[in-house]
Formats: C-alpha cells, sequence, structure tokens
C-alpha cells in the first residue's frame, strides 16, 4: 500500500523553496520534510554538521510515541511537539497523513517565530502533497517496503 504519493523533481524543487523561506525568515538551522516513517524527504540548512537521516529517523518515532501518549490522555492527537535544549531546540509538526515537518534552531530565537511560520509553511508542504498525488492517482510509495541495499527498482527512469 502507497504510504507516499510519488514525488517529481518539480515537486521536490518546490518543497526546497518553501523549506528554504522558512529557513531564512525564522533563521532556524535546518528544516526537513520527513514521512512518518522517518525517511527524509527534502531538506534545507546545515547538512554538513547534521545528520538529517538520523534525525529524520529518530524525530518521527519520537513524533509516533507523542500520538500514543495522546491517546492515553483521552486526546484524539497532537499535531506539534516541541523539545527545548540549551544551545538547540527541536520542533516537530504534523503537515498530512504523509509527512512531518521537523525544525532545528537556536535556543535563544524562541519558539514562536518558529510555530507562527511553520504553520504557513505546513499548508504549503501538504498542497505540494495535493499536487503530487494529483499527478498519480492511485499512484506512490511504500518507503518502508525499500531494499536500502539495493534501491534500483525504485530509483530508475521510466521508459520514454
Amino acid at each position: 500500500m502507497a504510504t507516499l504519493p510519488q514525488l517529481l523533481e518539480s515537486d521536490i524543487r518546490q518543497l526546497d523553496d518553501v523549506l528554504g523561506e522558512f529557513v531564512a525568515r525564522t533563521d532556524a538551522i535546518a528544516a526537513l520534510v520527513i514521512d512518518k516513517g522517518g525517511f527524509l524527504l527534502a531538506h534545507h540548512g546545515d547538512a554538513e554538521s547534521l545528520d538529517f537521516t538520523t534525525i529524520g529517523a529518530l524525530a518521527s518515532g519520537a513524533f509516533m510515541a507523542n500520538q500514543t501518549i495522546a491517546g492515553l490522555v483521552h486526546e484524539k492527537k497532537f499535531n506539534s511537539f516541541y523539545q527545548q535544549g540549551e544551545t538547540f531546540s527541536l520542533f516537530i509538526m504534523d503537515v498530512d497523513e504523509h509527512c512531518l515537518l521537523v525544525v532545528i534552531f537556536k535556543s535563544q530565537s524562541g519558539v514562536g517565530v518558529v510555530k507562527y511560520y511553520a504553520a504557513g509553511v505546513v499548508q504549503k508542504i501538504a498542497a505540494q502533497f495535493a499536487v503530487a498525488c494529483a499527478n498519480n492517482p492511485g499512484g506512490g510509495l511504500d518507503l518502508s517496503e525499500l531494499n536500502v541495499a539495493d534501491p534500483r527498482e525504485l530509483f530508475r527512469k521510466k521508459p520514454a
């Protein structure tokens, strides 16, 4: 079963533009779009000093654990959560049924500006995923089935 719409190069470019604008407005260290299984889909920011792949996987797990806690306190779901550190903080927000926005920012920046701009960014990301779904209705991917040792089946050009 597909858990993620097929993303074309134009979709990724649009996500990159949205994340780039968000990082500039919030002065965030990085912003990631991950699928709910933890796979990194798009990112903008300091990729040299941060391991986005591992952060994405762990952020997804933390968000899903948070959803379990929501159920335990009789809440349907929590749409975001925030972790504050001494130097850096993390904000994760639900985008849609497919993905999450993960933001890493300096703690002294404060979460308010990140939350404020994240609301609009999440709408833009969700809109781009809707475009991707419309481009290939019924199509898509389940990244959990990806053979990481041999991803050639997934990443190939379609015959002309």
